[in-house]
């Protein structure tokens, strides 16, 4: 059986491969450079572009199911290759605001239509559908390996952070097992904890006390606005956002940190159904990750 991987170099998909190859699987991944990849010897790597459906026609022959990385556009097309090529089953890297409470926000109908075309497709599927990834605290790194305080955007707002290898023993449980069929999985990190207590995690884990700004308001705005600008034009390049969604989108994030200040998000369970074991912890996404944060 063999299992074709986008996303292949991602923090997800990268754990999916080694997952995989633990397991014994054949894996194939595909890069828009397979030259470039860094992945073990024993990895067949292809070139394909999810934007660009007929580069898969080569890469999907012989595959019998695919881990996928969402990219909406193409996504029509790259499932008729899929299925054309005999592929089976699909296992899709969503999101879990694809179920949230703003079906507006852009991450809402981004990762939703790319759900709604796997549904239309005839091809068996399952939704893994990941809230805040633990990874997205990398961005404090290069403050913390200079000594300098960390701007953190609402310190205190909670988060349910989860580790993206994680993430990775589900997708792998769903495309290894049977029984995941139609599953739209919702998961979380461990805990819900605060930004600021996150980055003392991060602090514990490198020896070290770590400072930090609180910036709320126009402060942060001025910031996402930076910050999101080159994703932004990458989105409104591909169609998923017009150029008059860019100020919701700033409001929406803001909107959200508001609303997490009142208190610990719910853990949900589904990490432990699916694994037998609980989610990891934010504390251990530090301890595995202290190198990051270290010159």
């Amino acid at each position: 059986m063999t299992i074709l991987v986008t996303g292949a170099t991602g923090n997800v998909g990268r754990n999916v491969v080694d997952l995989l190859l633990r397991a014994g699987a054949d894996v194939r991944a595909t890069s828009r450079n397979p030259e470039t990849l860094d992945l073990p010897a024993e990895v067949d790597a292809r070139r394909a572009d999810l934007t660009d459906p007929k580069t898969f026609q080569q890469a999907l022959q012989g595959v019998d199911k695919m881990f996928l990385y969402n990219q909406p556009a193409g996504i029509e097309g790259v499932l008729e290759a899929a299925k054309a090529a005999g592929v089976r089953y699909v296992v899709l890297l969503s999101s879990l605001a694809a179920a949230g409470r703003d079906p507006d926000h852009w991450i809402a109908r981004w990762h939703r239509a790319t759900e709604h075309a796997i549904e239309q497709s005839g091809l068996s599927w399952t939704f893994v559908r990941p809230g805040a990834f633990a990874a997205n605290s990398l961005l404090w790194a290069g403050s913390v390996k200079q000594g300098r305080p960390v701007r953190l955007h609402y310190a205190h707002s909670y988060l349910s952070s989860i580790h993206e290898r994680d993430i990775a023993e589900v997708s792998t449980c769903a495309l290894l097992q049977e029984g995941h069929d139609g599953a739209k999985y919702h998961i979380t990190g461990g805990d819900s904890i605060t930004q600021a207590e996150q980055l003392a995690l991060i602090g514990q884990a490198i020896g070290r006390e770590l400072a930090f700004e609180d910036i709320t308001g126009d402060e942060t705005r001025a910031e996402l606005r930076a910050l999101f600008e080159p994703r932004l034009q990458e989105l409104i390049r591909d169609g998923v956002i017009s150029p008059a969604d860019k100020p919701g989108i700033i409001e929406t994030r803001i909107r959200y940190y508001e609303e997490a200040l009142d208190g610990p998000e719910d853990i949900d369970p589904t990490v432990e159904k699916v694994l037998g074991k609980p989610a990891r912890t934010f504390a251990e996404w530090a301890v595995d990750h202290k190198a990051d944060f270290t010159n």
